[in-house]
């Protein structure tokens, strides 16, 4: 059937942009990149959203799932003129088409099974409450991440004594953000999880995040990223043991770190300390770097595409020479142990650092 998405009046402008441009930002999408169809492209995604948004097209399954296939890197948005909004426009279409009952499969599960995930990341971070880095007296939240909380409970461990250590003991949150349910489309239960996350932060007076996305997700909250944090304070850190600082080491730019937060000098000011030497860099990093194919809930709604993703990235990786990568992000660190690569998480070395 044909009707108007709801998003045709909020986001008109950016819309025109992208349906009306002569495709500059096409090289630099990787999800097109990966699966090379003219509609994955962000003018193809945004033309087909555009186009949905004025009832010029029968809105189906098939036209909806373009809207998930977005990693959400930012990358067309820092390479348009006009710096249009690519993502969060076709976030706002994930919301209308799962309103319509067309998002994807692996959309809703991810909708239908997040009080599961909940559950798992309550009793992750119970676990990780009885570090004597925790008290739950703390008037200073930290939010550990999902990713890292339910898949990387080490680095989970690490982040808990990083932060105790730049910020003092911290009371850990043990509700989620809600933002897989935002790239789910699933606004009602986006609702309902900024609910219980207000609960549980109840009584705090800052907010310390370890994960990228979730801090940029939470910055209309005043989050702080524990990145930032820890490069301001970077002279209490020491080196790494011998056997870390000395295998070759290259640093993979998250998305949400660099384009979404601006975070780029950071966190290599706090490798350059605990390795004594600047990091290995990719042939393209900083703003113009690669995703890593994690993001934007696109290892479950295109699992294939974001395997390509992660395994061109770590291809011009082995092309200069390999070694470990070292990323500052749970979805990353997660795609990339996924397709065999040696990788690290910035705070599992800056907790080596800080015990060596």
């Amino acid at each position: 059937m044909k009707s108007k998405l709801p998003l045709a009046s909020q986001q008109q402008k950016a819309l025109d942009n992208c349906t009306y441009c002569p495709k500059l930002c096409r090289a630099v999408c990787p999800v097109s990149a990966a699966d090379r169809r003219e509609t994955l492209t962000p003018w193809g995604k945004m033309s087909l959203t555009w186009m949905a948004a004025r009832g010029q097209v029968e809105t189906s399954v098939d036209v909806a799932e373009v809207a998930w296939a977005c990693t959400g890197c930012m990358a067309c948005r820092d390479n348009c003129d006009h710096e249009n909004p690519v993502a969060e426009t076709l976030a706002m279409a994930r919301g209308d088409y799962f309103a319509a009952g067309l998002a994807p499969a692996a959309a809703k599960q991810t909708a239908d099974g997040f009080d599961q995930h909940a559950e798992r990341l309550a009793a992750a971070t119970r676990s990780l409450g009885k570090s004597e880095s925790v008290d739950e007296h703390s008037k200073i939240a930290l939010l550990v991440g999902c990713s890292y909380a339910t898949h990387a409970p080490e680095v989970a461990a690490a982040i808990v004594r990083v932060a105790a250590a730049f910020v003092g003991p911290v009371r850990l949150v043990d509700a989620c953000c809600g933002l897989p349910l935002l790239l789910a489309g699933d606004q009602a239960g986006l609702s309902r999880a900024q609910d219980k996350l207000t609960e549980a932060l109840a009584g705090t007076t800052r907010i310390v995040a370890a994960d990228p996305g979730c801090t940029r997700f939470l910055g209309s909250r005043g989050a702080e990223s524990l990145v930032a944090l820890v490069a301001r304070g970077v002279d209490k850190l020491g080196r790494c043991p011998p056997e870390t600082s000395g295998a070759p080491m290259r640093y993979h730019d998250p998305c949400q770190l660099g384009r979404g937060l601006g975070l780029y000098d950071e966190p290599r000011a706090i490798l350059h300390r605990v390795l004594g030497e600047a990091v290995q860099e990719f042939a393209r990093s900083r703003g113009d770097a690669v995703c890593s194919g994690g993001g934007g809930l696109l290892p479950e709604t295109a699992p294939s595409t974001s395997e390509r993703i992660a395994e061109q990235r770590l291809d011009d990786h082995r092309a200069l020479g390999g070694g470990t990568v070292v990323t500052a992000c749970g979805q990353s660190l997660r795609r990339f142990q996924q397709n065999g690569a040696e990788a690290v998480d910035l705070f599992t070395l800056v907790d080596r650092a800080l015990t060596s």
